[in-house]
């Protein structure tokens, strides 16, 4: 009985170890956020599991499901919806759990894409040290992250969401912005983009253009 922590593509399908694949043969059934985000990445390596929702809003009865599974002497795999799980996704809480009421389950990474580590692969900055803030609060908090970040010694990365990407430039110009900002649109995607500009220059790129709106994007700071 083991729970793999298997992490999957970013964005190109292609981007899965081969450990990876073979790990999510074998197990018995595979845990996920959105059953049909991942079904379509197991079909297109036609992988025929059983799959079981897990995510944010999973409450006890889910978490003891899973520890029961395991406790019949199945082996499962975490997967979230792209990247690594528990890096500003679920499953930090159930990995707590099941050490905590099984210490003697093997719980073991399958190592692989992570946003930051891509992004920061091709920033051109120096990453020996960095901070990763995950998504930015949509309300409460949200200023102060934002002047924490600000005020960062090393560089910081971290996501926003598409329909916050403008405001951000706002809420950054607002605060006389005088660090650097590299942004990342659609890592590893057919419509990947790069921009390295003033607040100003970007602010106008997405305002005239609103398919660039569109996707996940990562941010670094320094």
């Amino acid at each position: 009985m083991s729970l793999y922590i298997v992490a999957t593509p970013i964005g190109n399908l292609e981007d899965i170890s081969f450990r990876a694949i073979r790990i999510l043969n074998e197990v018995d059934s595979i845990l996920c956020e959105d059953t049909r985000v991942s079904r379509k990445l197991l079909d297109y390596y036609k992988i025929k599991k059983t799959l079981i929702s897990f995510h944010h809003h999973s409450k006890e009865g889910k978490y003891n499901q899973v520890l029961s599974l395991l406790d019949s002497g199945q082996s499962l795999a975490l997967i979230s919806d792209a990247g690594t799980p528990n890096i500003s996704d679920p499953g930090g809480e159930l990995v707590k759990f099941i050490r905590t009421k099984r210490p003697d389950i093997n719980i073991e990474p399958i190592p692989g894409p992570s946003a930051i580590i891509s992004a920061l692969s091709v920033s051109g900055i120096k990453a020996d040290k960095f901070t990763f803030f995950g998504f930015l609060p949509h309300k409460k908090g949200r200023l102060s992250m934002i002047k924490e970040i600000l005020d960062h010694k090393y560089p910081v990365v971290f996501y926003e969401s598409k329909h916050r990407f403008l405001r951000l430039i706002s809420e950054l110009q607002a605060l006389n912005f005088s660090k650097k900002i590299i942004v990342f649109r659609e890592l590893t995607k057919l419509h990947y983009t790069f921009y390295e500009d003033s607040l100003e220059e970007l602010y106008k790129i997405f305002e005239q253009d609103k398919n660039a709106l569109k996707g996940e994007f990562t941010i670094i700071i320094y």
